[in-house]
């Protein structure tokens, strides 16, 4: 009995995740563009090269978890006096399971930021961006099985028409359009605020195996605020909330970091350690505390460094050991000669 129980626990996780929801990193403010297509070039220099990784679910589905990469590209063009226009273009892929369960994107962000006040090093911005994806989904159906292939005693046949696989495709391609808000305010190199709205799935591309019949992609609202501020010199604070709203679907990630600076001058080097709550809900609980985060970031120079571990807390906690899922993130800047720099949010 505990064992179908805990089969339905599962099933119910993976069928809510499969259906049609988005990825999510709990680092997220570490993959900008995929938090808010806003937030294409803002930056402290010019250029920006990320990579991020997510395993998750290992401790319960072994070599089928859910494995999620993301690498992106972006920089900033100034634009006369005090604006910036930001370009970039991001790829990101998803898969999971027995069946190789995969989504796929490649994706160009473009973003505009117009100074609203302030001077050069304490100033105010809005920014608006948008960004145009073509995705892919398939399955690998060769792996499937049916409850037609069973006797109901233990024995499959493989060769026995499931008579259930009504799929009438493996794969398919996919368009995806979503834009942002962003506003910021900086005043000095260590102390800013933000706040940030995005709506994606702006046309609800249609997901389903299914020829003939519309699975519509919810659209998904997305809001992000955040900060940094110094308690002196070397200790400082920075909290951030993120919440998405897709559909049925509900998540809320707040938190904050201690961040101590250290290093000289000329070598800008600083270490965070944080702790974050994902809340979220699910089919049979409204609302649910689903993980503790336990988050690291090391910054050297023009090197970003991050690193966070999900401590299940769910229902789920029994099966999973508490172990939920890891990240790793990567950023490396570009500054060059811009000698007009405006200082932004640390992403």
């Amino acid at each position: 009995m505990r064992l179908v129980k805990l089969l339905t626990i599962c099933l119910l996780a993976i069928s809510t995740s499969l259906s049609a929801q988005d990825i999510h990193f709990s680092q997220f403010y570490m993959a900008p563009m995929n938090l808010n297509p806003a937030l294409t070039g803002i930056m402290n220099c010019n250029i920006r090269l990320s990579a991020n990784y997510r395993n998750q679910w290992a401790s319960i589905m072994k070599s089928n978890a859910y494995n999620t990469y993301n690498v992106a590209y972006d920089q900033r063009i100034p634009v006369g006096r005090y604006d910036y226009f930001g370009v970039g273009a991001t790829f990101w892929g998803d898969q999971a399971g027995s069946l190789s369960f995969g989504t796929f994107q490649g994706k160009l962000s473009a973003a505009y930021s117009k100074k609203m006040g302030g001077y050069r090093q304490k100033s105010h911005y809005l920014s608006f961006g948008a960004e145009a994806a073509f995705g892919q989904r398939r399955l690998d159906l060769s792996a499937a099985q049916f409850g037609m292939q069973h006797d109901g005693e233990g024995s499959f046949d493989a060769l026995l028409d499931p008579q259930e696989n009504s799929l009438n495709r493996n794969s398919f391609l996919y368009a995806d359009l979503s834009a942002g808000l962003l506003w910021f305010s900086v005043f000095d190199k260590e102390t800013n605020v933000f706040f940030g709205l995005a709506y994606h799935h702006l046309n609800q591309p249609n997901l389903t195996f299914y020829d003939g019949t519309v699975e519509a992609l919810y659209s998904k609202l997305t809001f992000h605020g955040g900060g940094e501020f110094m308690f002196n010199s070397d200790v400082g604070m920075v909290p951030g909330l993120m919440i998405r709203l897709q559909g049925p679907s509900m998540e809320v990630i707040p938190g904050t970091s201690l961040k101590f600076i250290f290093g000289n001058s000329r070598d800008e080097q600083s270490f965070q350690a944080g702790l974050w709550v994902r809340i979220s809900n699910s089919a049979v609980k409204s609302v649910l505390a689903d993980a503790a985060i336990l988050s690291t970031r090391f910054d050297y120079n023009n090197f970003t460094f991050g690193f966070s571990y999900d401590l299940n807390i769910s229902s789920l906690k029994p099966a999973s050991n508490m172990v939920g899922a890891f990240e790793f993130a990567l950023q490396y800047k570009i500054c060059g000669p811009e000698r007009r720099n405006v200082y932004c949010p640390g992403f």
